[in-house]
Parts: structure tokens; C-alpha cells; sequence
């Protein structure tokens, strides 16, 4: 993903057979996904160009959504796993207190403690919510992205303070 460029998304497995596809949203509320008409997509970091959104809805617990040129169960499958990006200009501006996780991605986490627990290296959409999986070395910490353990965010400086033992690791 390039800096000009924010993931809000990734698509998940087909749903039904006339080529709509389950997606993951990462925006909030998750519906604000179907708000972005034009789709660029990317699998590990390669382009694979853009697509228009034609319709999506709620199902269930999560969306579905039909693109342009994906007509059929076989197309949807060979997206799957692709992430959702969109031009850091479409997004609106980040609320006091909110984060674009592409923002947090590399900052460094110390605990309250004063422990660093190495860098941001993904987030993984859990249950319970969202988790920032800290990497150092080979260790990582799942540290709850909520307000109660993210205590204070520095984007100038690089640095994220969370309230979370480093024996959690």
C-alpha cells in the first residue's frame, strides 16, 4: 500500500454464484464502505488496478458487494484476500482521538511501564475488536486498539503509549 493510499477493506470469499463477494470493512460505521465507488486493489503490495463498486448491502454480520467486471463465482474467488484501498484525499479528515491504521502502521509502542514492545506491524480484526499486532524480533504483542489501552498517540514523534503488560506478549 503506498502512502497516497489507505486500505479500508479486504475482500473476502464469493457469496452466491452472479460474482458478489463477502468483504471485511474497516471503516466505521462498516456500511461507510459502500460510500467509495471506486475500488483500487492490491494483493501483498501490487497493484491489480481499480475497480467500480456496482452495488453492496448488510448481510448477516457483515456486507456483500458486486464489482464491475466480476460476473461470476470463479472471478469473485480470485479476489479474495485482496485489500481495499482509496485515495488518502477521499477520506474524510480523522475525528480527535482516531487514527487511519495505515497512520499507525511502524510507530513504535512503549507501555505504561516504559517498555518498548517493538513496532506496529498489521492489525487483525478480532470479536472483540480490533487488535495491533506489535512485532519485535520474533516476538509480537495483540494489543486491543480501544481507548483503554491506547493511552496517547504521537504521530510526530513516532511513538504510541499503551496501557499493556509486556508479559501479554
Amino acid at each position: 500500500m503506498s502512502a497516497a493510499r489507505v486500505e479500508i477493506g479486504r475482500i473476502g470469499a464469493p457469496f452466491g454464484l452472479n460474482g458478489w463477494m463477502h468483504v471485511a470493512s474497516y471503516t466505521d460505521p462498516p456500511e461507510a464502505l459502500l460510500g467509495f465507488l471506486l475500488w483500487d486493489l492490491s494483493r501483498a503490495g501490487a497493484a491489480l488496478g481499480a475497480r467500480r463498486l456496482i452495488e453492496g448491502r448488510r448481510q448477516g454480520r457483515g456486507l456483500v458487494v458486486r464489482l464491475e467486471g466480476i460476473g461470476n463465482r470463479d472471478a469473485a474467488a480470485a479476489l479474495t484476500g485482496v485489500s481495499i484501498e482509496v485515495e488518502r484525499e477521499a477520506l474524510p479528515p480523522a475525528g480527535e482521538r482516531e487514527y487511519y491504521r495505515a497512520d499507525l502502521i511502524g510507530l513504535e509502542v512503549r507501555n505504561v511501564e516504559g517498555c518498548s514492545l517493538g513496532k506496529v506491524a498489521y492489525f487483525v480484526d478480532a470479536p472483540a475488536g480490533a487488535v495491533m499486532v506489535v512485532a519485535q524480533g520474533g516476538a509480537e504483542h495483540w494489543v486491543l486498539a480501544d481507548p483503554t489501552h491506547l493511552l496517547q498517540v504521537d504521530l510526530d514523534a513516532g511513538r504510541i503509549l499503551v496501557d499493556w503488560p509486556e508479559q501479554l506478549g
